[in-house]
């Protein structure tokens, strides 16, 4: 049984629409099938009907976790305050999307967390979190989620001015002649066949990116090399567009990394981490001030 409490988004709005959004895996056909058992109370009172609920209103529902929130896969938490959570997305899911994606999975997450803290009280102090910015499906490493909205605009507009630095550990084919390296281009992104494109100069509908890397490991045997990338403009697939236009694709990358280097390193998806990401507030971040001079990162990445 999981308790629940009217928000006041949900004032006036009908019973169903409620518990949807609610619980993730609740379907139209069981809701119905337990509102005629009689399994769902409002104010302690069994209801069979869909009925209105209002803001306060204490709503009970007799259904298994499982029922209510489908299986929920562990999250990796990296930092959590009431204004924001980031966590280590896993390989092989979208940042958005379908009721696969990491916020569809973290939101049940935390529904389910509180209602397990909370015992039989499972009032949520928000109805979802926000994802400031994406990794690709198969780019592993933290992703940062805004609790509410006003974290959310600020955040936005932080990542937009370029005052949230982001890190990555990748691996890739080749040794770089320099340790350090400030590299400057030119991004067109292709929608339509979901590829980018990179430019050494100018042109019509390409964007200026600029990637910075620096070399913290070198294998001379096997020709490859670790690097840690700073992401200075974050547009579609840079990182990986960007070292294979230099020489260096990403071991693993099927799509600008090269297939023959991939099977033989026995790498199906690319070798790349966000590994950390660092507040660095040059104007004014409102409540979220706190959080300039803040890095998060993984303990292990490489």
């Amino acid at each position: 049984m999981k308790e629940i409490i009217v928000t006041s988004k949900y004032d006036g709005k009908k019973l169903n629409t409620f518990l949807l959004d609610t619980f993730g895996s609740l379907s139209m056909n069981l809701l119905y099938k337990t509102l005629r058992k009689k399994d769902i109370r409002v104010n302690n009172v069994k209801v069979s009907e869909n009925v209105v609920v209002h803001t306060g209103d204490n709503i009970k529902v007799f259904l298994s976790d499982e029922e209510l929130f489908g299986s929920i896969i562990n999250v990796e938490i990296i930092y959590e305050d009431e204004n924001i959570i980031a966590v280590n997305k896993p390989c092989g899911i979208e940042v958005t999307g379908n009721n696969n994606s990491l916020t569809y999975i973290l939101n049940n997450f935390l529904k389910q967390r509180q209602c397990s803290e909370k015992i039989s009280n499972c009032n949520f102090k928000s109805d979802e979190v926000y994802p400031c910015h994406r990794l690709d499906r198969n780019t592993t490493g933290i992703v940062l989620f805004a609790k509410n909205e006003p974290s959310l605009d600020i955040l936005l507009n932080k990542f937009k001015n370029r005052e949230i630095e982001k890190h990555y550990h990748t691996t890739v084919y080749g040794i770089p002649k320099n340790k350090h390296s400030d590299l400057t281009a030119y991004l067109f992104k292709d929608s339509k066949k979901s590829l980018v494109y990179i430019s050494d100069v100018p042109k019509k509908g390409y964007e200026k990116i600029k990637t910075s890397y620096d070399v913290i490991n070198i294998d001379k045997k096997a020709n490859t090399s670790i690097l840690d990338v700073t992401l200075h403009t974050g547009k579609t697939h840079q990182i990986r567009a960007h070292l294979a236009h230099i020489g260096l694709p990403i071991i693993g990358d099927g799509k600008y990394g090269n297939n023959e280097i991939n099977k033989k390193f026995k790498a199906k998806v690319q070798m790349l981490t966000s590994y950390s990401i660092e507040f660095k507030f040059v104007t004014t971040a409102g409540h979220l001030e706190y959080l300039n001079g803040t890095k998060l990162y993984l303990k292990r990445s490489v």
